[in-house]
């Protein structure tokens, strides 16, 4: 079983409207905010069981974060304008949307 490199460096970059990420076997990535919340892992956005997505209202171009917190050592929780808070970004998460 192979470790997952983990996050050196997460920078919320506002100017830019993306999250800037380094992981620690040298892949770095930037991440727009919109795709985050597109993209958010919480069952709100990616329905609960194996059923299909529920609908999503369009997400604002203009779309920011307004705070991030950890969650012990494996994820991050973040608070975008529209007031979407539920998602939680595992290491994993973020890592597949920074290799996309």
């Amino acid at each position: 079983m192979s470790v997952m490199p983990w996050p050196q460096e997460l920078r919320f970059r506002k100017g830019a409207g993306e999250l800037s990420v380094v992981f620690e076997d040298g892949l770095e990535a930037a991440i727009p905010y919109k795709r985050l919340r597109e993209e958010s892992p919480s069952a709100e956005v990616r329905g609960h069981g194996s059923g299909p997505r529920p609908p999503q209202p369009p997400v604002p171009d203009d779309i920011s974060v307004t705070k991030a917190d950890p969650v012990g050592r494996y994820a991050v929780r973040i608070h975008f304008s529209d007031g979407h808070s539920s998602g939680l970004y595992t290491w994993q998460h973020l890592r597949d949307l920074a290799a996309a």
